[in-house]
């Protein structure tokens, strides 16, 4: 196949990836109309992590699990605790204002760089890091009292579980040789385990089964999580670092003009211009990206 059609095929690929991922975050919370959090985000795990096997199985890469240590840390925090936070805040709140909360990732990885790789903020990641400070203050409201401060909280720590993974694989990459598909499937094994015993432990409403209820449940798992994971490792090896970064940018769109065309979510004043200077903050990253030539980390995909 010529150099051509694969990178047409891949562009096609992200798009779709894209549409997938922002989407899912309206799947999600249909999802959680019928089932608590806890069985949500187990149910999806649980897929994804049949996808992925089925993918290692029919490509032919090994099963046998490499750097426990990081796979422990990144598994319990980017994919447990992420998933349990981001699906408890969306059960409190609307998609398109949690996805725009936990896309602040970008933003915290810069941050926490500085003390964990001794990676200095500098040049235009400080614009960056002043924009999206400003729109997080503009999206929480902490002067309204009454607004979903809670389902907000939730999101932003998601959005810092979410970046605390990504340094971690960005350290690991640094000193080891990963292969990511393998290592994807052991991170989100090992993120299962506090799922389930949280399932033992903690009392909820039974499931209530339905149509629409397996259909959302089916496109988490498999298509959004198992399949998007495939997706993302096919186009970051395909695509150049600029245009897979700017993904970053197009789901939370998605999210947010999906919710408000299907759940018909309401933005305030205040909560607009926050998203937009996020938005801004995650295009001047993205065009530092393009311009360093600079490889996404694997990680960074969607859960």
């Amino acid at each position: 196949m010529s150099d051509t059609r694969e990178t047409r095929r891949a562009v096609i690929v992200l798009i779709l990836l894209v549409a997938t991922w922002g989407y899912s975050w309206i799947t999600s919370k249909i999802g959680l109309d019928y089932a608590s959090s806890i069985d949500v985000v187990a149910m999806r795990l649980e897929l994804g992590v049949l996808t992925l096997l089925a993918g290692l199985w029919w490509t032919g890469r090994s099963l046998k699990p490499q750097h426990w240590k990081a796979l422990l840390i990144i598994g319990l925090i980017q994919t447990g605790a992420f998933l349990l936070l981001n699906t408890w805040a969306l059960s409190e709140g609307g998609p398109g204002k949690t996805s725009i909360l936990v896309f602040t990732m970008p933003f915290w990885v810069i941050v926490f760089a500085w003390p964990i790789l001794h990676e200095r903020i500098h040049g235009l990641q400080w614009i960056a890091v002043v924009l999206a400070v400003a729109g997080l203050v503009s999206v929480l409201e902490p002067w309204q009292m009454h607004t979903s401060m809670f389902s907000k909280t939730l999101a932003v720590i998601a959005g810092m579980c979410w970046a605390i993974g990504v340094i971690y694989a960005k350290k690991l990459h640094n000193i080891a040789k990963v292969e990511p598909l393998a290592f994807t499937f052991w991170q989100m094994l090992v993120g299962l385990v506090p799922v389930l015993l949280c399932q033992i432990m903690i009392d909820r409403p039974p499931v209530v089964w339905s149509n629409t209820f397996i259909f959302v449940t089916l496109f988490n798992g498999i298509v959004a999580t198992g399949l998007g994971w495939l997706a993302w490792l096919y186009v970051l090896h395909r695509l150049p670092a600029g245009t897979t970064s700017l993904s970053s940018l197009g789901i939370p769109v998605i999210a947010i003009f999906s919710s408000w065309i299907q759940f018909g979510e309401q933005v305030g004043r205040s909560e607009l211009i926050g998203m937009l200077l996020i938005g801004l903050a995650l295009a001047l990253l993205s065009y530092l990206s393009i311009r360093r030539h600079e490889m996404p980390e694997p990680m960074t995909g969607q859960e």
